[in-house]
């Protein structure tokens, strides 16, 4: 599981501002040391380098240095308004929730570090051009202003790129693909392939206590090695009750405590220890994010399916599309042992329970909303029943029979009550009645090779 690195580096990750505010430091910086190289090896350089090199006067140097400065503010500007336009569109379009996918968009990041550096370097060096005077020499910094026009060149080249990736950064498809992918690494780091699994779930004893938040906002992530120390520091076995991406409120019960050994009482200062520290444990944020939180992106999909199924949109195919990507992480689900996460001390009893969604959870979130809002068309009810025909091919075991027979019926009832066609119903249920059958196959060895 991740820790505070790993918050921290999405945090850095999702902001606009940090890998611009380099590039301009580190342009200042190149603006005033790159003339002291100049004035240093001024007419010593040979022929064959200096032909390359900018061979204007003073007031040429100036022109050349104003002119980058000014369009490339100009330019920048421009960048960051399609940008701002583009936020708009996904969150009034699709949905505010995929407004994060922008803001960490390394390609923007880039874009807009390399405008403001070239911006910045123009200007430093500006200063460092000097006409020939009483006191003062004549100076040009010939290097200095051939990077500057590289600079500006490579800008142009990057405007146009930008707006390349802009169109196809702002298609539904792409944005999906996405999301699709950073929930599925977040899948794999919150329930990696050799995910074990677990045992029966510890009972609280009747000296439990309950810890309550000490701050609002999102649970973002749990820090499990702060709490393991902390349940064998005060011979605590701790549970968190809610998982990440829930909602906390200062105040509000959010894990439970109590004593390994049997028989025994906190003390007030344990208590109040065991409540600090297992805050401190657990980090809020105002927004969910992809840290821990592998709901996070079903949230997302499920929401542009909503979105596309409204009266006002009717997008039915955006839909369709959204619960194919929700069928992938369902099935890569499948296949991860999900549910709460059980830390061992080194007498292998259960010392921290972390609560993490089932797949269950995850398959309702997926399924009730599309269901509710789509099932109307026999599209998007013929897709939501493809979804669970290609989430029983993921569990050859039959681990998810009951949780899939559960939506199975309630598609069923959506589709008699739906207004089809007699063939359409009668297609849709025959769609549904093939899943029974797979686990019927399933469960009878002599017939594994029909499924």
């Amino acid at each position: 599981m991740t820790g505070r690195g790993a918050q921290w580096m999405d945090a850095f990750r999702t902001q606009l501002w940090p890998l611009p505010t380099l590039a301009v430091a580190l342009a200042v910086v190149s603006g005033t040391v790159l003339p002291a190289l100049d004035a240093a090896v001024d007419g010593q350089l040979p022929e064959s380098v200096t032909v390359f090199l900018f061979s204007g006067g003073p007031e040429a140097a100036r022109s050349v240095l104003q002119a980058i400065s000014g369009s490339l503010i100009t330019v920048t500007s421009l960048t960051f308004s399609l940008t701002v336009v583009t936020l708009q569109l996904a969150s009034s379009q699709f949905s505010p929730r995929l407004l994060r996918t922008f803001t960490s968009d390394r390609f923007v990041h880039v874009t807009l570090a390399l405008f403001l550096a070239a911006f910045a370097f123009a200007l430093t060096v500006l200063r460092s051009v000097r006409d020939e005077s009483p006191g003062t020499s004549l100076f040009v910094p010939e290097i200095s202003v051939t990077v500057a026009f590289g600079l500006a060149i490579a800008s142009v080249i990057g405007l146009v790129l930008f707006l390349a990736h802009l169109t196809r950064e702002i298609r539904v498809e792409t944005m999906m693909r996405r999301v699709n992918v950073e929930t599925q690494e977040t899948i794999d780091r919150v329930f990696p392939a050799d995910r074990p699994a677990r045992g029966p779930e510890p009972v609280p004893s009747s000296e439990a206590i309950l810890i309550h938040s000490t701050s609002s906002g999102f649970l973002t992530s749990i820090h499990q090695g702060e709490l393991m120390r902390a349940a064998e520091d005060f011979g605590a076995v701790i549970r968190i009750d809610r998982e990440p991406g829930s909602s906390l409120v200062e105040g509000v019960p959010f894990a439970t405590a109590w004593p390994i050994e049997p028989g025994t009482a906190f003390t007030r200062t344990v208590r109040e220890k065991l409540t600090e520290h297992a805050s401190a444990a657990v980090a809020t944020g105002f927004e969910r994010t992809n840290v821990q939180d592998a709901g996070f992106g079903f949230r997302q999909l499920v929401d542009v399916a909503a979105r596309a199924l409204s009266p006002g949109i009717n997008d039915p195919t955006t839909a369709v599309h959204v619960i194919g990507h929700l069928s992938v992480l369902l099935g890569r689900l499948a296949e991860r042992n999900p549910g709460p996460e059980h830390l061992t001390d080194e007498n292998g009893r259960v010392r921290v329970v972390v609560s993490l969604p089932e797949l269950k959870d995850l398959l309702d979130m997926a399924m009730n909303q599309p269901r509710q809002y789509g099932a109307a068309d026999p599209a998007v009810a013929g897709r939501l029943i493809m979804l669970l025909q290609e989430l029983t091919w993921c569990d050859p075991e039959g681990h998810y029979r009951r949780e899939i027979s559960d939506h199975l019926g309630r598609m069923r009832d959506a589709v008699g009550a739906a207004n089809f066609s007699l063939a359409e119903r009668r297609s849709l249920l025959d769609q549904a009645d093939s899943i029974d059958l797979m686990y019927a196959k399933k469960l009878n060895p002599g017939n594994k090779e029909n499924i």
